[in-house]
């Protein structure tokens, strides 16, 4: 999805350097026209077409289809996109390129739903429609009237376009013969806009704020973004208060699915009826899933994705690519760095040129080899790409690491004393996300150094011995955490964080400064969080009850990340992570977007230990 204003994420970005000169040399290879393709209900769809020039009418291409909400854009036969594929070799291979707004937005007819809910085969007419017979009507368009199409057609979409593509793979048309959901919206009450149940507020609040306003006409308009009164994201969103201050200061009762999200705070039917993943079946073409280890927007959707295909089309070619990138940046920049995290080399360029291309080639042209690796992962830590033929990989031994005394964590579970360690939690002064002043998406907070958090006493902070050999972790993380507070609600987050080894080069040598500025770094590798009232079901959330030990239980997100020798494996426990997640009230409220401002009531958490109530986390070290 885009963020804070309607514009498409990196991966549907245009490119930005010399524009003219590349919308001047698709010109020059490309034809360009513009349709209106009807769908079985009689709604037309705009559709812009960009063939090959070719003066052999002999020669045939296959075609490569985007769907998208971020508008087709530029409009007209005189005005060129910039870039037409994935990355810029699909050009120069020739390909017929088909970009259309989908039903709803910009340019094309009907209405517009977020995350319109799939209408199986079996549940009514065949002019009930969804955004899988959209894909399959517009396929059969375009196959049976674009010249020189050779009859094979893929599609590829970035996170809300992802979504689409997952959605044009199920009951596929014949001629779909290769898809690539990459960052694709799941379910989104687990990536975007929730976390486990707690709400992403900069997602959430700058994403609507935009893209959330009707279109009363067809248009060619997007609209403006919110415009901050600060830079300070963390001061504007403590300053704006409860969610339920939202609409009354700032979206006016204009921004329909705000309403939505306010009316369903639980996992409910409106929910469920937008979780795409039971419905990935049917699916005749190969598939390649793409994610980004470090996609702070939705990391969820691309693994989750990938696992139900697998499930549910077993026959398949179905394939996963997780490399160390942010939203979409496989296809923004060459994924050499992000933050202060070095990766050694292009990334982003070396999966265009040796997995998404050969795929779409191997599959819409049939040449090259068509086999392509379960899982293509860049191993964080150790700086290099590595293949497996299933994921998580089957050498993991899932280990658990108990949270012990004196801030330790230890994987002898006997070592481990009964007792417990508290801290305290004021949503008045909640725990930061990051250091960076940005009232935008702070992209790079993902491998942040948290030291800025580990010095609070609202974080309890837990160590690994130091290393004597690397240990790699590949695949999700189980947490089980048995807690207390003296509230009725808390948030619940644990980070997995890289020590690095605490090295002071001589005073006043500036090398030796510049070779150590990674002394002591803590490097951000994962976290999560859960929302405690739907600690037994995200449906039916209830109270804690004050001063009882209940357990928690949340799964952190896939990583493959190897911790070198010499480093830590360090833990955080905290209640407050803002404003990426929102305040929780701590008291009780049956809808946090309707807590007013005495429901936030600062509180004491306690985290357990021992044999009784073993905390602990179940890390999966490949051997």
């Amino acid at each position: 999805m885009g963020f804070l204003n309607e514009k498409p994420t990196s991966g549907q970005v245009e490119t930005r350097q010399a524009p003219d000169l590349r919308a001047e040399a698709i010109r020059a290879n490309y034809t360009k026209s513009e349709v209106r393709i009807k769908m079985r209900d009689g709604v037309e769809l705009f559709t812009s077409i960009y063939a090959p020039n070719d003066p052999d009418p002999t020669k045939t291409y296959p075609i490569l289809l985007s769907r998208t909400p971020y508008s087709v854009a530029p409009y007209g036969l005189n005005a060129y996109k910039t870039r037409l594929g994935p990355s810029p070799e699909f050009e120069k291979n020739r390909y017929i390129f088909v970009f259309q707004d989908v039903r709803g937005r910009y340019l094309s007819g009907g209405d517009f739903i977020n995350m319109r809910p799939h209408a199986p085969k079996s549940s009514g007419p065949k002019t009930l429609i969804d955004e899988s017979t959209d894909t399959f009507d517009t396929i059969e368009y375009l196959t049976k009237s674009i010249p020189g199409n050779n009859g094979r057609v893929g599609q590829w979409g970035i996170s809300y376009p992802g979504f689409y593509t997952s959605a044009g793979a199920i009951d596929s048309h014949p001629a779909l013969r290769a898809v690539s959901p990459q960052a694709p919206i799941a379910d989104w009450f687990f990536d975007d806009f929730h976390r486990n149940g707690a709400f992403v507020l900069p997602m959430g609040f700058g994403f609507f704020s935009s893209f959330g306003k009707s279109r009363p006409t067809p248009t060619t308009e997007s609209n403006p973004g919110f415009q901050f009164p600060t830079r300070d994201g963390y001061q504007f969103f403590l300053e704006l208060g409860p969610l339920s201050n939202v609409d009354a200061k700032y979206f006016k009762d204009e921004i329909g699915f705000w309403n939505d999200l306010e009316q369903h705070p639980n996992y409910d039917e409106f929910w469920q009826a937008r979780n795409i993943l039971p419905h990935l079946k049917n699916i005749n073409a190969a598939v390649l899933t793409v994610g980004g280890w470090y996609d702070t927007e939705d990391l969820y959707g691309p693994l989750a994705t990938y696992a139900a295909i697998e499930k549910q089309n077993p026959n398949i070619q179905n394939a996963l690519v997780m490399g160390p990138w942010y939203h979409g940046q496989w296809a923004g920049d060459e994924g050499s760095k992000l933050g202060q995290a070095d990766f050694g080399f292009p990334t982003s360029t070396w999966y265009q040129q040796n997995v998404l291309i050969p795929f779409f080639e191997s599959h819409l042209r049939g040449t090259g080899n068509n086999s392509c690796a379960e899982m293509t992962a860049f191993e964080t830590g150790a700086n290099r790409w590595r293949q497996f033929p299933k994921w998580p990989p089957a050498e993991v031994l899932p280990t658990s690491y108990y949270f012990a005394q004196d801030g330790s964590i230890r994987s002898d579970s006997n070592q481990v004393s009964e007792g417990s360690d508290s801290f305290p939690s004021d949503p008045s002064k909640p725990v930061p996300y990051t250091m960076e002043i940005t009232n935008n998406w702070a992209r790079d907070y993902v491998t942040e150094d948290q030291r800025f958090a580990s010095w609070r006493p609202d974080v309890l902070v837990y160590r690994s011995e130091l290393l004597k050999e690397s240990v790699t972790l590949a695949g999700p993380i189980p947490v089980e955490l048995w807690v207390a507070s003296t509230q009725t609600d808390a948030d619940w987050i644990v980070k997995i964080i890289d020590e690095y080894p605490g090295v002071v080069g001589p005073a006043g040598r500036n090398r030796e400064l510049k070779e150590n500025s990674t002394s002591g770094r803590q490097e951000l590798v994962r976290a999560g969080v859960i929302r405690g009232r739907f600690r037994e079901s995200f449906a039916k959330p209830k109270p804690m009850v004050p001063g009882e030990p209940t357990r928690i239980r949340l799964e952190l997100s896939d990583l493959f990340h190897t911790f070198q020798p010499g480093h830590r494996i360090m833990i955080h426990v905290q209640s407050t992570w803002f404003p990426f997640i929102d305040r929780n009230p701590q008291k009780y409220v049956e809808n946090i977007f309707e807590a007013k401002e005495d429901d936030f009531q600062p509180a004491v958490h306690r985290l357990f230990r021992g044999p009784a109530t073993p905390s602990r986390l179940e890390l999966p070290i490949l051997k």
